[in-house]
């Protein structure tokens, strides 16, 4: 069984293909690329797939429930209404945001994905592609090992989130032969976002979320 983890990278998407204990780190150009990607059984993405409406959706709020105490909550940012995909304006976005909420409006950060957002949904397809799934490597990672407690970016959380990955694959032999100029926070996301991935493959999974579907019939669940 092979299952591909992705996580975004400038634009284009970082991909960690897991079969067995084996992991290949790839670079993909776009979403259809992602889903191009032969002999995969589950994707499991690093970026929101069901929209809400009109609010906050369950699965965000839940996230960072679960990370609370543990490192980390500051990494869940609320996804984007549905509506604020129509633009790439981020004053407009605000606009559609609160209209759409009544009242909240959008973080940088949450725009910086709407991209990438909007590339996804428009791949996915009507129904959407079923082995895509949406995943959260900061939980994952908080699964595999209780130690990872520091931020990715800094040396004790590469550490800490190697030494989490290095259990289940053979993550520094990826490293070792990754494609040039791949950052490794991007990388190691890949692999925890693949493991995800394989989990929901097995069915031994663990998701946060009220499991509705938004308009458009994405579920509204974060899986790790």
């Amino acid at each position: 069984m092979a299952v591909l983890g992705v996580d975004g990278w400038r634009g284009r998407w970082a991909g960690a293909l897991l079969e067995g204990r084996s992991v290949r780190l790839l670079v993909l150009d776009d979403v259809p690329a992602v889903l191009a990607v032969a002999g995969v059984d589950v994707v499991g993405i690093d970026m929101p797939i069901g929209l809400s409406d009109d609010g906050v959706r369950a699965c965000d709020v839940a996230a960072r429930a679960a990370l609370r105490g543990r490192g980390g909550v500051g990494s869940v940012f609320p996804a984007p209404v549905r509506a604020v995909l129509a633009t790439d304006d981020y004053a407009d976005a605000r606009r559609l945001s609160v209209a759409a909420t009544g009242g909240r409006s959008l973080s940088a950060q949450s725009f910086h994905l709407v991209r990438s957002i909007r590339s996804l949904d428009d791949a996915l397809g009507d129904p959407p592609d079923p082995r895509v799934h949406e995943v959260f490597p900061e939980l994952a990672f908080r699964t595999l090992d209780e130690r990872v407690l520091d931020p990715k970016s800094t040396a004790r959380g590469h550490a800490q989130r190697l030494r989490a990955l290095t259990a289940v694959m053979d993550v520094l032999d990826a490293l070792a032969e990754a494609p040039a100029g791949l950052p490794t926070v991007d990388a190691l996301d890949a692999c925890a976002a693949a493991w995800s991935a394989r989990r929901i493959a097995e069915g031994t999974a663990e998701s946060v979320g009220d499991n509705t579907r938004d308009a458009r019939g994405r579920p509204m669940r974060i899986s790790w």
